[in-house]
């Protein structure tokens, strides 16, 4: 690497990635996992209409998706009350955190988030030589005051705020959003990541308002709508905010059939609702599997359950791989004290039915190790 001629930013960064993925691990032991609940994926699947949209538009993969996602962009407008102009669609959130950070972050600046909040907004900010400043969780909860307070001591130009949030399952009023937008010291812009919205209990969203340039909302059809493999996402926001992205975005990134999914997707509220029920069925299964094992799961406005394992990291991890091992597979917070959970996605009862056979040996095993 260091006879190559890249440059000294990027010869400083680590070779890695936010998240090993399910696929790498059933690489290295040879085989699938029994129950996929470790990714935060909607497992109940697309709707059959969003299936039959896609299955109609693959014989015209041969033609280039419309690099300004007309369409798709109309539809999310129309599906929020604001206009076009207000949207931009990328890549999923993942790469839509990468173009926000390109716009705004320059090395040496200051970008405030949780520590232990989701890793792949650090790794563009890394990636583009940006200061990282961080506050600590409280009670569970990432801390919308102490991050403002922290936003002005630092100058930070990006503050990252995700409600409900990743990887605690955890939510704030929209009040305490609002009052944490009000907040914000001069220069900040508040990246909003709304990824768990649909899930959010009433009253966790605030209203959109599209004039405030200190504000972009993010939200993705990887969640609720099942198309996490598609890659297909939009932020909010006010227009001038948004028609920067131009700049910087890769035009032809979110591909035809991601677009027609997303339209067709947006169409079937009816089997969004479906899915919003079925998630809240499985997560209170979760929470009685858990409970049962003597665990604590904590309250979730989104689609997995985090559980308290009531020990430390180590121990939770171990409860992890002792999981894996009985082909569970399940994901865990890499930062203390948050790492004392194990986080579990919701999932179709057959996958639950299985974790509740299997929880028990595993911690067990984890006891004894």
């Amino acid at each position: 690497m260091n006879d190559l001629p890249v440059t000294p930013l990027v010869r400083s960064l680590p070779s890695s990635v936010p998240f090993v993925g399910p696929e790498t691990l059933e690489r290295r032991r040879g085989g699938p996992f029994r129950a996929r609940l470790g990714a935060n994926e909607n497992g109940f699947g697309p709707a059959p209409s969003v299936v039959a949209a896609m299955a109609a538009a693959a014989a015209q993969s041969w033609k280039y998706c419309d690099p300004e996602n007309h369409d798709l962009k109309q539809a999310i407008a129309a599906h929020l009350g604001v206009a076009p102009e207000n949207v931009v669609v990328g890549e999923g959130i993942d790469g839509l955190f990468g173009y926000t950070v390109r716009m705004f972050v320059e090395p040496g600046i200051a970008v405030a988030t949780s520590q232990g909040a989701y890793p792949t907004f650090n790794f563009h900010v890394a990636g583009y030589g940006g200061r990282l400043v961080t506050v600590p969780y409280a009670n569970d909860r990432e801390d919308p005051q102490a991050l403002a307070d922290l936003a002005r001591r630092e100058k930070a130009r990006l503050v990252f705020f995700a409600n409900p949030d990743n990887p605690m399952g955890s939510w704030w009023p929209a009040a305490d959003v609002t009052r944490l937008i009000s907040g914000l010291p001069d220069g900040a812009v508040l990246c909003l990541d709304e990824a768990y919205g649909e899930f959010a209990p009433e009253g966790t969203l605030p209203p959109l308002d599209v004039s405030d340039p200190r504000v972009i909302r993010f939200r993705t059809f990887s969640k609720a709508y099942g198309l996490a493999g598609l890659r297909v996402a939009y932020a909010v926001g006010e227009k001038d905010v948004i028609k920067s992205f131009d700049k910087v975005r890769n035009h032809f990134g979110v591909n035809k059939l991601a677009q027609g999914a997303a339209v067709a997707a947006l169409a079937d509220q009816r089997y969004l609702h479906e899915v919003i029920g079925k998630v809240k069925e499985a997560r209170e299964r979760l929470s009685a599997i858990a409970r049962d094992n003597g665990l604590k799961p904590l309250p979730s406005a989104t689609n997995f359950v985090t559980i308290d394992c009531g020990r430390d990291g180590a121990f939770a991890r171990r409860v992890l791989e002792e999981l894996a091992r009985r082909d569970v597979f399940v994901r865990m917070p890499g930062v203390p004290p948050l790492d004392r959970c194990i986080r579990i996605s919701a999932g179709p009862a057959s996958e639950l039915d299985y974790l509740a056979s299997v929880l028990p040996d595993s911690l067990k095993a984890a006891r004894g190790s």
